[in-house]
C-alpha cells in the first residue's frame, strides 16, 4: 500500500494534480485475483430452477456437484470474452456470486464456515455447452481462456451481512435473462465451505463460485446462446456489476 501511495503521489506531481484520482475510463480493470494459484472451485446446479431447466426434477442434486475451472480462464471487468468460434457453437453465460477464502482450514464446521471467508466477488462461469456434452464432464467446457470474468472487486465479508440473501441478475444486451436471489441456494455458503473442506484444506485466495440461477442461454427453447458483440452484465447486491463483451 505504501508503494502504491508513492506512485499515486508521483503521478499527481507529474500531472499537476492535487487529488489522486483517475477517471474510470482511463483505468484498466484487472481481476481482483489476476492469476489464482489453484483452480476455481464451482458448485453445479445449486438453484432448483436451474437444475430443472437443464434437465428435470430428477436433476436436482441431493449432494453437491463440484467441478473446477483452470486459473488461466480469469479475466477482469470490461475485458473481452473470446468467442472461440473454432471450438464451440454454444457459448453460454452463468452469473454467480463467488466466495474468496481468507484463512486456511480443514474439516470446517458449518457454524464456523463464514469465519473463513475474506470476501465476495462476481464470476461469470462462461461455458461451452457442446464441449461439456461431448466430453461428458465439465472441465474442458468450462476452462477455455477468458471463460471466467471476475470482479470488478472483492467486497470484504464485513460489508455483506447475509451472503445467502443477495439479489442476483444477469442481462445480455440489456435484456434481463437471470433474476433471482441467493436465498434460493440448494446448498448455502456455510454448507459449501464445510463440504469442500472435508479432508481437503482450503487456503487463503481460494475462489468458490456458488452456482447460477435459471435463465442461462441453454435453458431457453430455442437456446439463446452468446455471439460476438453480445454484452453480458451481472449484478450482485452489495457488490456491483461485472461487464464483459464477447469478441
Amino acid at each position: 500500500m505504501e508503494l502504491l501511495t508513492i506512485r499515486l503521489v508521483q503521478w499527481g506531481v507529474e500531472n499537476g494534480k492535487n487529488e489522486y484520482q483517475l477517471p474510470l475510463e482511463d483505468v484498466k480493470w484487472l481481476p481482483p485475483i489476476p492469476k489464482p494459484w489453484k483452480n476455481i472451485m464451482c458448485v453445479g446446479k445449486n438453484y432448483r430452477d436451474h437444475a430443472i431447466e437443464m434437465g428435470s426434477e430428477a436433476d436436482i442434486p441431493k449432494h453437491m456437484i463440484v467441478f473446477t475451472k483452470a486459473p488461466t480462464t480469469v479475466i477482469g471487468h470490461k475485458d473481452s470474452i473470446e468467442a472461440h468460434e473454432e471450438l464451440t457453437n454454444e457459448l453460454d453465460y452463468e452469473g454467480e456470486l463467488a466466495v474468496v477464502i481468507g484463512k486456511q482450514g480443514r474439516n470446517i464446521a458449518e457454524a464456523d464456515a463464514l469465519d473463513y471467508v475474506f470476501g465476495y466477488t462476481i464470476v461469470n462461469d462462461i461455458t461451452a455447452r457442446d464441449l461439456q456434452v461431448r466430453h461428458k464432464q465439465y472441465f474442458l467446457g468450462k476452462s477455455l481462456d477468458s471463460s471466467c470474468p471476475m470482479g470488478p472487486w472483492i467486497v470484504h465479508h464485513s460489508e455483506i451481512k447475509n451472503p445467502n440473501g443477495l439479489n442476483i441478475q444477469t442481462r445480455v444486451n440489456g435484456e434481463i435473462r437471470q433474476n433471482s436471489n441467493t436465498e434460493h441456494f440448494i446448498f448455502p455458503i456455510e454448507e459449501i465451505i464445510a463440504t469442500l473442506s472435508q479432508g481437503m484444506t482450503l487456503e487463503p485466495g481460494d475462489i468458490i463460485a456458488t452456482g447460477t440461477p435459471s435463465g442461462v442461454g441453454k435453458g431457453f427453447k430455442p437456446p439463446r446462446l452468446l455471439s460476438k458483440g453480445d454484452e453480458v452484465e451481472i449484478y450482485v447486491e452489495g457488490i456491483g456489476k461485472l461487464n464483459n463483451t464477447v469478441n
